[in-house]
């Protein structure tokens, strides 16, 4: 420990507050962790995910529950999920969620909610 404090941080993310987001609802942890350089989220999408773009972030999405038929858009891509799939999404791939699923994300940069755009 250094100055009684523990050098490194632990979340459980059934207490990190969810937020309202184009997937649904985020839970978002390590935003304040400076020897991180993301952010790590589990999202809980619902049916009506919103097709959506970052232009600095790059978002690795890991499923970790999935509904039978669930699917992303990936531009012009509609591909498959299940538990235990990994995407990463750069800047610029517009995406969405297909179906209700829980999905474990790691953003790097820092997520930003001014860096998320609704593609109408």
């Amino acid at each position: 420990m250094s100055g009684g404090h523990p050098r490194y941080r632990m979340v459980r993310f059934d207490e990190v507050p969810g937020t309202p987001c184009p997937c649904g609802v985020a839970h978002r942890a390590f935003d304040d962790f400076a020897d991180l350089p993301a952010t790590v989220h589990v999202t809980e999408i619902s049916h009506d995910a919103k097709l959506h773009y970052h232009r600095r972030l790059t978002e690795t999405y890991y499923f970790l529950e999935c509904a039978p038929g669930a699917r992303m858009q990936l531009d012009d891509d509609v591909v498959d999920v299940a538990p235990g799939t990994c995407i990463v999404i750069p800047p610029g791939v517009r995406h969405r969620a297909i179906g209700r699923m829980k999905v474990l994300l790691f953003v790097t940069p820092k997520f930003d909610a001014a860096d998320e755009w609704v593609v109408d």
